[in-house]
C-alpha cells in the first residue's frame, strides 16, 4: 500500500502576472457556488485548504521579488478581512518594497469588525474588488448564505463608502445565477461610482 502524502497548503500562488495571498479559510459567507462548499479546495493546480491560523510571519518570507509580478492580490477561499492584522502587516510590507496590492473582499469587513476598516485598508492597498453577487437581499440570501444579520445592507454601504478611500474600486457579480439580474447589479455598482465586473459561473481564478 502506497503512503501518499497530501499536498501542502498553498499560502502564496501565482496565476498569470498576479501573485495571490491565501491568508484565511474563515468566511462571513457560505456561497453555494464556492468550490469549497462543493467538495473542492483547488484553484488551478493549487490546494488552498488551511488547517491553522495564518500570520504575517507565515506569508512575508514567501512574497518574493515585487518586480516579478504586476500586483499582489489577497484572495483565497476565505474572506481576507477576517484576518485583518495579518492582511495589514503583509500589505504594508509589500508597499514598503514598492509593490502593488489589491484586495478581493465580500464587503462585510465593517459589519464583522463593527467599525469602519476602510481607512486602515486604504493606507496599504491600491485597489479593492468587492463581491456584490446579487441585486436583491433575497438573491443574496439564496446564493451567498451570509452568517451575519444585515449582511446585504452592510455590503451595499461598503460599496458606497469605498470610493471615498480608494481611487480604484470594482464590484463584481456572477452571470448565470438564478434570480439575479446582472444588469441591475451593474447599475448598483455604477450608481455608487465604482467599476462593474461581470464574472461567469463556474469560472474560478
Amino acid at each position: 500500500m502506497t503512503n501518499k502524502s497530501l499536498p501542502s497548503p498553498t499560502l502564496v500562488y501565482d496565476i498569470g502576472s498576479h501573485r495571490y495571498l491565501n491568508i484565511t479559510a474563515r468566511c462571513t459567507l457560505r456561497c453555494q457556488f464556492c468550490p469549497k462548499h462543493n467538495g473542492s479546495t483547488q484553484v488551478h493546480d493549487y490546494d488552498l485548504s488551511l488547517n491553522k491560523r495564518i500570520t504575517a510571519v507565515d506569508i512575508i518570507p514567501l512574497l518574493g521579488d515585487v518586480t516579478e509580478v504586476d500586483e499582489y492580490v489577497f484572495c483565497g477561499f476565505g474572506e481576507p478581512t477576517l484576518n485583518l492584522e495579518c492582511l495589514l502587516q503583509v500589505a504594508h510590507t509589500i508597499k514598503a518594497r514598492g509593490g502593488r496590492v489589491r484586495l478581493n473582499t465580500d464587503g462585510l469587513g465593517n459589519l464583522f469588525h463593527r467599525r469602519n476598516i476602510l481607512p486602515e485598508l486604504s493606507q496599504c492597498i491600491d485597489s479593492i474588488s468587492i463581491s456584490l453577487n446579487a441585486d436583491t437581499p433575497e438573491g443574496y440570501q439564496q446564493h451567498c448564505r451570509p452568517k451575519l444579520a444585515g449582511s446585504y445592507d452592510a455590503l451595499l454601504e461598503f460599496i458606497h463608502q469605498a470610493p471615498q478611500f480608494f481611487s480604484q474600486v470594482q464590484a463584481s457579480a456572477i452571470n448565470g445565477l438564478s434570480n439575479v439580474d446582472i444588469s441591475r447589479c451593474r447599475n448598483i455598482a455604477e450608481q455608487n461610482g465604482v467599476t462593474f465586473k461581470q464574472r461567469e459561473l463556474d469560472k474560478i481564478g
